[in-house]
C-alpha cells in the first residue's frame, strides 16, 4: 500500500555519507528511504526490487561506476537521480557528463560535518523534493536530441575547414564592446549552456553567467565550455575586464558584480548573504548589469528551479534593454524563466536548439551599425 511519501533510494560506497542521507530523509516528513546501496551492481538490483521515485547516486563506487549506474537505471524506469559528487576536477567533469546523460541535478559532497547539515540535510533534501515527479522520459528525449545534434556538427567539422578560436579575436567588434548580455541559469544549466556555446559565434559583446552551482564546479564548467565554443570562457576573477567575444562565469559561492572602469567595465567577485535564495545570485549580477550598460544589455534567463533572476530581468527591461526566456518545452525545469516571463519581464521566449540564432538575431538588430542611406543634398 502506497504512503504517499517521495520513496528514496540511496546509493554510496561512504558508509557515513549513507548514513547521513538517510538521516536527513528520516528527519523530513513526507520522505522516506526504500532501500539502499554500496556499489552499483547492487544499486541496480535494489532499484528493480523497490522501484523508487528518487535516487541519490554516488558517482565513484566500486564495481560499477555512478555513470554506468545511472544509465542502467534510465533503461529500466526513467527516474529521477540526484548526483552526489565528489569537490574535485574529476568530480566535477564526471557530474556533467552525467547531466548531459539525464541526471535531474546533483549536489557536491561535504568537506567537513560542518557543511553536512547544510548540503545533505537541505540543499538534498529541497533538490530530492523538486525532482520527484519530473517527466525524466522528456529530459532523455530532450538529451539524445542533442547528442544527435552533436554528432552531425563534429561530422561537418570533419568535412569543412573550422576557423581556429584564435582567428575570431581578430573579427571587428570595437561596437559590441560598450554592450552585454548577462545569463541566468540553474537546474539543466550545463547541458543547456553546452547547447548554446556549441554553436554561438562571434561578433559577441562580453557576456557574463551566473549558474547556480558549488564554488569547485565552476571552473570545470567554464574549461568545458571553453573547449566546445568559438567563444573564450574562463571562470570570472576581481578585475576581469569585460571583453567581446569573451564570457566571464561567476564562481560558485561568490556574488558577481559589473562595475564601470573608466570607458570599459570589469567584474567584481565578492562574498556575502545568499539573495533569491542564491550565491552567485542571478539578480545581483543582472541588476549590476542593467546599471552599468541601462540600455545596451540582452538578460537571457533559462531552465532552473525557483524565481532568481526575475527581479534582474525587471531591472534591464526598466533600464531600456531587452529580455530573453527560455521556453517551457526546451526546459529541464520552467522554474525562474517562467516566474520572469509570467511576471512580464520577458519580452521574447526561445526554444533552447534555437538559443544561438535567436541571441545572435537580437545582437544584430539591437546593436549592428546601420548602414547610412544615402541622399542628394
Amino acid at each position: 500500500m502506497s504512503t504517499g511519501n517521495i520513496r528514496v533510494l540511496v546509493v554510496d560506497d561512504s558508509v557515513v555519507i549513507r548514513t547521513m542521507i538517510c538521516d536527513a530523509i528520516a528527519d523530513e516528513p513526507g520522505m522516506e528511504v526504500v532501500g539502499t546501496a554500496a556499489d552499483g551492481e547492487k544499486a541496480i538490483e535494489v532499484f528493480k526490487r523497490v522501484k523508487p521515485d528518487v535516487v541519490t547516486l554516488d558517482i565513484q563506487m566500486p564495481k560499477l561506476d555512478g555513470l554506468a549506474t545511472l544509465d542502467a537505471m534510465l533503461a529500466i524506469q526513467p527516474v529521477p537521480a540526484i548526483m552526489v559528487s565528489s569537490l574535485t576536477q574529476l568530480g566535477g567533469d564526471t557530474t556533467f557528463e552525467a547531466l548531459d546523460r539525464g541526471a535531474i541535478d546533483y549536489v557536491a559532497k561535504p568537506e567537513n560535518g560542518a557543511k553536512a547539515a547544510q548540503v545533505l540535510g537541505t540543499d538534498l533534501i529541497h533538490k530530492l523534493r523538486n525532482a520527484a515527479g519530473t517527466d525524466v522520459s522528456r529530459i532523455l528525449r530532450i538529451r539524445k536530441e542533442r547528442k544527435e545534434r552533436r554528432a552531425q556538427q563534429e561530422r561537418r567539422k570533419e568535412l569543412e575547414q573550422v576557423v581556429p578560436k584564435q582567428h575570431f579575436s581578430t573579427i571587428n567588434s570595437t561596437h559590441l564592446a560598450d554592450k552585454c548580455i548577462a545569463i541566468g541559469i540553474s537546474t539543466g544549466g550545463p547541458p543547456a549552456l553546452s547547447t548554446l556555446f556549441e554553436s554561438l559565434r562571434p561578433p559577441m559583446p562580453p557576456i557574463v553567467i551566473v549558474q547556480h552551482m558549488p564554488a569547485q564546479f565552476t571552473k570545470p564548467l567554464a574549461w568545458r565550455l571553453n573547449s566546445i565554443a568559438q567563444l573564450t570562457i574562463k571562470e570570472a576573477a576581481s578585475g576581469d575586464i569585460l571583453r567581446p567575444n569573451h564570457v566571464l562565469i561567476a564562481p560558485g559561492g561568490q556574488h558577481l558584480y559589473v562595475r564601470k572602469h573608466g570607458n570599459m567595465a570589469k567584474v567584481l567577485i565578492r562574498d556575502g548573504e545568499p539573495v533569491s535564495s542564491h550565491k552567485p545570485s542571478v539578480d545581483v549580477m543582472m541588476k549590476s548589469v542593467a546599471e552599468v550598460f541601462p540600455n545596451r544589455c540582452l538578460g537571457v534567463i533559462m531552465t532552473g528551479m525557483g524565481r532568481d533572476g526575475a527581479d534582474g530581468c525587471r531591472a534591464i527591461k526598466a533600464a531600456g534593454g531587452y529580455t530573453l526566456g527560455q521556453d517551457e518545452t526546451s526546459s529541464d525545469v520552467y522554474g525562474m524563466n517562467k516566474v520572469a516571463y509570467v511576471e512580464g519581464n520577458i519580452d521574447r521566449q526561445f526554444s533552447l536548439d534555437r538559443a544561438a540564432a535567436v541571441i545572435s538575431q537580437q545582437v544584430t538588430r539591437l546593436w549592428e551599425p546601420k548602414p547610412v542611406a544615402c541622399g542628394t543634398v
